[in-house]
């Protein structure tokens, strides 16, 4: 990772680099999988798997989580969840690498570091509830979507975008 010495700040990837790469992965995860690329579905398997170790008289009873629990084999033995996985550990070593490993909460000077927990949390339950109701997070319903030119791919991408652009007004003053 290279840095500017005048700004002392990282250089980062050119984005559309960075896009085009990801294109190239949807496309290879199409040709070895049949499927696109999506997380959602790997925190859904986490989930089944862990309400059946807790409550396993539940999990079967129940409508949804009955449909991904069998004897043979565990939720967790899908590549959604090492892609998951995989992510995760390339994160980190990344950000190892690049020397960016920190432990600490980014914020504004304008908010607290609980009020950006706070945020932080409440967005990734409300992205969680959109993602289960949409039936797939950005990656799975927007990106693969639009990859095989799908209308409701476009439909969620439009939608994700314009609902974070309507909103960002009332937040802003929580980052800038």
């Amino acid at each position: 990772m290279k840095t500017d010495n005048k700004t002392n700040s990282h250089v980062y990837w050119n984005p559309y680099f960075g896009g085009f790469l990801l294109g190239i992965i949807i496309i290879f995860t199409f040709y070895l999988t049949g499927r696109g690329l999506g997380a959602s579905g790997a925190m859904k398997s986490s989930v089944v798997t862990i309400v059946d170790q807790v409550a396993p008289t539940h999990a079967e009873n129940n409508a949804y989580y009955s449909k991904f629990i069998s004897k043979d084999d565990s939720p967790m033995n899908t590549w959604l969840v090492f892609e998951a996985l995989g992510v995760l550990i390339g994160a980190f070593i990344s950000g190892g690498l690049a020397g960016r490993i920190k432990w600490r909460i980014q914020h504004s000077p304008k908010i607290s570091s609980k009020r950006r927990l706070v945020f932080a949390l409440g967005g990734g339950i409300l992205f969680g509830l959109g993602a289960q109701i949409a039936r797939g997070c950005t990656s799975g319903a927007a990106l693969s979507g639009m990859a095989v030119l799908s209308t409701g791919g476009f439909i969620t991408m439009l939608a994700i975008f314009g609902s974070a652009y309507a909103v960002a007004y009332f937040f802003r003053k929580n980052w800038i």
